[in-house]
């Protein structure tokens, strides 16, 4: 994997852009069949979530298995302290994510960034512990999203039952907030699902609410693949030269008083290099072996009450 830095308009630390190779098929890899069905599933074949979409695309019932893994090693107390920010964590994370087998990364460019694109509509409520609470998908082992309400892309469904404030992780975590040093909540954008789930931090995350505080995150997106970063970029390029032209043509008319558009064009330039850069993509799924048969089978095996509800 290799990774590079990413900035922002203000020219500070924005994320890491990912490239991965050598490997063609996740660990935590989503696979589809018709119907609206999607069953996620772990590196080793066991089962971590079904659902299936709603008839009318208006949400997705889904469920638990109680099968997920986290692709990243647990955090030891220390670490809070001694890794530097977001940045810090978003290497460490992007290392372990490429070491795991329940990794959700494959062949391809991905981002690992703050909390994007939460950022680019951010709304005056997101620093609330209330805006967060009011995005967790509920349901133990199983649940609907909501696509109708939320906009499905901004609900955050965790991927294992949901920590209680007593648990003792919660709770040590608890402390590290009011410390100021709580490692970021790592969310996957799962399109398959539109929306984000939990690849680590469930406790963190519950440790963040329960003391009323927005929490740190990182969310992991697929990026546009090199060939159409190359196109979109040629594209800009050429947009900006023709507005250059456009103005150049407007001095020989009007007289030098006219710009030489620069001013202009270059903020627009600089704006479409980075979205061709860092524009993301759907996840990818793979065709489920069996087909509806065999998401059926897993369903039963997992729940039969939710699976003649849903079939």
């Amino acid at each position: 994997m290799r990774r590079s830095e990413l900035t922002g308009a203000d020219g500070g630390w924005a994320g890491l852009e990912l490239e991965v190779s050598d490997r063609p098929r996740p660990g935590l890899c989503p696979y589809v069949a018709e119907g609206g069905r999607l069953l996620l599933r772990r590196g080793d074949g066991a089962p971590v979530l079904l659902a299936r979409v709603e008839d009318g695309d208006q949400g997705v019932d889904f469920l638990r298995t109680g099968g997920f893994r986290s692709p990243l090693p647990p955090l030891r107390a220390d670490e809070a302290r001694r890794v530097p920010g977001s940045a810090g964590w978003a290497h460490r994370f992007a290392e372990a994510l490429n070491r795991s087998p329940d990794s959700p990364v494959h062949d391809g460019r991905w981002a690992l960034w703050d909390a994007s694109p939460f950022q680019r509509w951010k709304p005056a409520s997101m620093d609330s512990a209330e805006y967060w609470r009011e995005l967790l998908v509920e349901g133990d082992p199983d649940g609907y999203v909501d696509w109708f309400v939320h906009n499905g892309s901004w609900e955050v469904l965790p991927l294992r039952a949901w920590p209680e404030a007593s648990d003792a992780r919660v709770k040590a975590y608890r402390r590290q907030v009011r410390e100021g040093v709580l490692p970021p909540v790592l969310l996957w954008w799962c399109s398959g699902l539109d929306t984000h789930v939990v690849l680590d931090g469930h406790a963190r995350l519950a440790a963040a609410l329960a003391e009323d505080t927005a929490p740190p995150l990182l969310e992991l997106v697929r990026l546009a693949p090199a060939d159409d970063v190359a196109a979109d970029t040629a594209a800009a390029v050429a947009a900006y030269e023709r507005e250059l032209d456009r103005f150049a043509t407007l001095r020989v008319t009007r007289g030098t008083h006219v710009p030489d558009g620069a001013a202009l064009a270059g903020p627009v330039l600089a704006r479409d290099l980075g979205r061709a850069r860092t524009g993301h993509r759907p996840s990818w799924a793979w065709p489920l072996p069996g087909r509806v048969a065999e998401w059926q089978r897993v369903a039963r095996e997992s729940d039969a009450g939710w699976a003649d509800r849903v079939t």
